[in-house]
């Protein structure tokens, strides 16, 4: 065994720093020439905006192939992650993708945007042979004959509001409701076929509302909410704020709307910022959290005995991402089929019923580009915790 294999092995095995084992990575120019690796490259914002879910995708991600090498890697075959830094910027990541595909047989990657995965998609096309799934949650992408080398691990943000209305529906029929977004494609992606979703399910939609993002000053906007009295407000594209101000400013007019979010802004930590006005906010969540019991959840146990801190919801995103791209390796290879997008698309595709080990509590099926499956959870500020509020709701 040469130095090069053993300072791989040593990094796998002690978990070294991002900036670190992606160093030796880089350099190790013998180990990336191994063709009996599979490879899985990632556009990862470890810092920058979306820093505080890079470092959850990553750790996620690395520790399942973690896990997954040690109980013997694929067909024998051990898993190699090669991660670059993108600050979240597309030139950059797009700079990452070039140079991880340049050095290593990249068989999967993971990428850290909307507009990355779009960016990148005709590349993805031409090259045949990767698999990618990402950050994004966007509507577009769950679409097989435009991104056919992609998928989302989760409901698309459409199908995350259908969670959220079919909810309401049953909790309160014909409630009214009230969409809050920011002025971005991510907050814009699921208003215009939501509002149909909503009027199909007896719902009202009261007020539609729209903040730049991240904005501080947001009293015009509770005014018109006031207005408009809805029984819920759903948020999507922001991460906090300016959800807090809504929540605050709304309670001191006396609104009784129930305040919903979509999977960017249900992290355990996020939520509890809002203090005491986290108490009762609800939320949409593909996956459970670190901390859940609730039944047979082999994998979240596993996870709590690596990491005995908090993992948050961006950790489960990225270990799910893991064990899905791999598991559609495992298949393709299992079938005696080379490992091209076109075959392991057909594989992923193949899952049905699947088991994550209780990463989601139900057993899933890859419908489309998505897995549309989601729980409701609400916050428990006395507990400090997001508990659940509904049993999983998975769409047709």
């Amino acid at each position: 065994m040469t130095r090069t294999h053993s300072l791989h092995r040593l990094v796998r095995r002690l978990a070294l720093p991002f900036t670190l084992a992606t160093a030796l990575a880089a350099g190790g120019g013998a180990y990336a020439q191994q063709k009996d690796d599979i490879v899985i490259g990632g556009s990862i914002p470890m810092s920058g905006v979306f820093a505080f879910a890079g470092v959850g995708i990553h750790a996620g991600l690395g520790d399942y192939v973690k896990m997954l090498n040690e109980a013997g890697g694929i067909d024998g075959r051990q898993v190699r992650y090669v991660p670059e830094d993108t600050a979240y910027k597309v030139d950059v990541s797009v700079a990452a993708f070039k140079k991880i595909t340049s050095q290593n047989k990249v068989n999967l990657y993971y990428g850290d945007s909307t507009a990355f995965s779009k960016t990148i998609n005709p590349e993805l096309d031409r090259m045949g042979n990767i698999l990618m799934t990402g950050a994004s949650f966007a509507t577009e992408i769950n679409d097989p004959e435009k991104f056919p080398a992609q998928f989302l691990v989760g409901p698309d943000y459409t199908e995350m509001f259908g969670i959220l209305l079919r909810y309401i529906a049953k909790e309160k029929p014909g409630a009214k409701v009230a969409f809050v977004y920011s002025d971005t494609e991510f907050g814009r992606d699921p208003i215009d076929e939501s509002r149909e979703v909503a009027k199909s399910l007896g719902l009202n939609v009261a007020a539609e509302i729209m903040t730049a993002p991240g904005s501080v000053d947001v009293s015009t906007e509770v005014l018109k909410l006031r207005r408009a009295n809805p029984d819920y407000t759903i948020f999507h594209g922001y991460v906090l704020a300016p959800i807090p101000e809504f929540v605050a400013q709304g309670r001191q007019m006396g609104l009784k709307t129930r305040y919903m979010g979509t999977f960017w802004t249900m992290d355990n930590s996020t939520v509890m910022k809002m203090g005491e006005n986290a108490d009762g906010f609800m939320g949409v969540m593909p996956f459970r959290y670190y901390y859940d019991e609730e039944g047979d959840a082999p994998m979240l146990k596993k996870i709590r005995e690596m990491r005995p801190e908090y993992q948050s919801t961006a950790y489960m995103q990225g270990f799910l991402a893991g064990m899905l791209m791999t598991e559609a390796v495992k298949r393709t290879l299992a079938d005696g089929k080379e490992l091209t997008s076109e075959n392991m698309k057909a594989s992923l595709q193949s899952i049905k019923d699947f088991d994550t080990g209780g990463i989601i509590g139900v057993p899933i099926s890859i419908k489309g580009n998505s897995v549309p499956v989601g729980r409701i959870y609400r916050a428990d500020y006395s507990q400090k915790k997001m508990v659940p509020a509904s049993d999983w709701i998975v769409l047709d």
